[in-house]
């Protein structure tokens, strides 16, 4: 086993579900990167639960980076069924793990090619180790709330099969709470479902979602308008009571170019309409979530190189990432791994063994191309 395939055993032994601290991650990490000649810090804060997180910041040189390499520490729950979720294991040229593909494997080839070009960078440099980006970036909106990361460029870890991914589609989550008011089932006049009022408002959703909203697109993207999906549903208490409160999630991934509030907007604009058909209809739309999305440039200096090192044309996505994060903070980014999404947030996820050493190499090119 060499150095990166070591280094990433030692990252997926680590349990690092969202759930937990992610401070096991970084104090792996650290010891190593603090040998290469960076001075490292930690931007922490608790999340929701009170769980403690940080982020891991290892900067060598001073001002500005030329170039940051970012990766996410937290990975999705794993079954425990799977015996070796926590142990690397090696089969057909393939490496098994919980975060041996999302994305411990991008962070073992940032570490394994700052080792390769230690005492040779000219210009400064950064890696970033985020947290909780599972679970909706939210180490990576701590930084742009602390303002704590300052770099040109950033290579943000995902499994994109070496792939350079120029853009993603924003992600939006919104709560929706129907009202009506409860009585027998044997005497519907006693009540008024909230069942039936959701179903009237959610089939103008489905109506304008497969019309107006696809009007705007970005033929960049597949599919090239903004999606919208009601993917939770729950209401009603018992078969024979008029059900009194329906909430549903509404989901929807915004092309870059559109406003992540106009989806918002114009369900507030259908919910007034089936008001004003119906007199005492009364729903609310809570927004929960509200993720730009990112649109590198083709011509980006970052993108052509990538595109230069991996062979393959830049491409775009429909699933979010950190890259509109690192768009906010200044940087242009583009996402960039080894594995593949598909094979990610299952049992059984893997990497491929030369996928994992040609990473190491395009980052080491990309570190002396950007701060050599």
């Amino acid at each position: 086993m060499n150095d990166v395939e070591a280094l990433l055993a030692r990252l997926v032994a680590i349990d690092s579900t969202s759930s937990r601290p992610n401070a096991p991650m970084l104090d792996a990490l650290e010891p190593v990167l603090q040998s290469l000649g960076f001075t490292t810090r930690r931007v922490g804060y608790v999340d929701d639960a009170g769980v403690p997180k940080a982020n891991l910041l290892a900067t060598l040189g001073h001002g500005t980076a030329e170039l940051a390499l970012v990766g996410h520490t937290d990975c999705v729950p794993f079954d425990p069924a799977w015996k070796e979720a926590l142990t690397l294991t090696e089969r057909d040229g393939k490496l098994y793990g919980r975060g041996a593909c999302d994305t411990k494997a991008f962070i073992a080839c940032a570490v394994t090619a700052a080792a390769r070009v230690k005492g040779q960078l000219q210009k400064p440099v950064l890696l970033a180790f985020t947290a909780d980006e599972e679970v909706g970036c939210v180490g990576a909106k701590h930084l742009v709330k602390t303002r704590a990361l300052d770099a040109k460029r950033a290579i943000v870890g995902e499994p994109t099969s070496l792939t350079p991914v120029r853009a993603n589609k924003g992600y939006c989550l919104a709560d929706l709470e129907v009202h009506g008011k409860e009585g027998h089932s044997a005497y519907p006049h006693t009540g008024a479902s909230a069942v039936f009022r959701a179903a009237r408002l959610l089939t103008r959703l489905e109506t304008y979602s497969l019309g107006p909203l696809r009007e705007q697109q970005d033929p960049a993207f597949e599919p090239p308008f903004t999606t919208l999906n009601v993917g939770l549903l729950q209401g009603g208490k018992a078969k024979n009571v008029i059900p009194g409160n329906v909430r549903a999630t509404l989901e929807w991934r915004p092309i870059p170019a559109q406003g992540v509030e106009k989806v918002l907007h114009d369900a507030l604009a259908l919910r007034d309409a089936c008001a004003a058909e119906e007199p005492g209809f009364r729903a609310e739309v809570r927004p929960l979530r509200m993720d730009r999305g990112f649109d590198t440039s083709p011509q980006a200096d970052v993108v052509r190189f990538l595109e230069g090192q991996s062979g393959k044309v830049p491409i775009t996505v429909a699933f979010g990432t950190e890259g509109p994060q690192l768009a906010e903070l200044g940087a242009v980014p583009v996402v960039f791994g080894p594995g593949d999404i598909k094979n990610a947030h299952q049992t059984g996820e893997f990497v491929p063994t030369a996928e994992l050493h040609r990473c190491v190499e395009v980052l080491e090119a990309a570190l002396r191309h950007f701060c050599g």
